[in-house]
């Protein structure tokens, strides 16, 4: 496996779980405007060390979830801002350019100090 991006989440909005319900997370980097930062998952703002694409995993709250579509600037986003929306739907198209989709899963608010990864197999 070859590691594409790699980061920590520092803090935890007060609203994050109300996106529990559409399988959703927002990650954010500590710069966050304040009207966002109560509903994201507060990460380090790293580099992408490559190009992230469908069938690739994310390694999340101790699971791994296979990428099933990319948002034209997710790359970009989370390189520069750490700013991406993470979503457990299984969709094959991005519906929006800042989602990154995933397969369809229940999910759990992370803790403090989780990792988050992206890699390749």
């Amino acid at each position: 496996m070859t590691t594409i991006y790699q980061t920590t989440i520092n803090q935890l909005g007060p609203d994050v779980s109300a996106f529990l319900s559409e399988k959703m997370f927002i990650l954010f980097g500590q710069n966050a405007p304040a009207e966002l930062a109560d509903y994201c998952l507060l990460i380090d703002v790293n580099s992408v060390e490559g190009d992230i694409e469908a069938g690739d995993k994310l390694l999340f709250n101790d699971n791994a979830y296979r990428v099933t579509a990319v948002g034209s600037v997710v790359k970009q986003n989370l390189g520069a801002l750490g700013h991406i929306t993470l979503k457990f739907d299984g969709a094959s198209e991005a519906e929006l350019p800042g989602t990154l989709h995933l397969e369809e899963a229940d999910i759990d608010v992370p803790e403090i100090g989780s990792t988050v990864q992206i890699v390749k197999n």
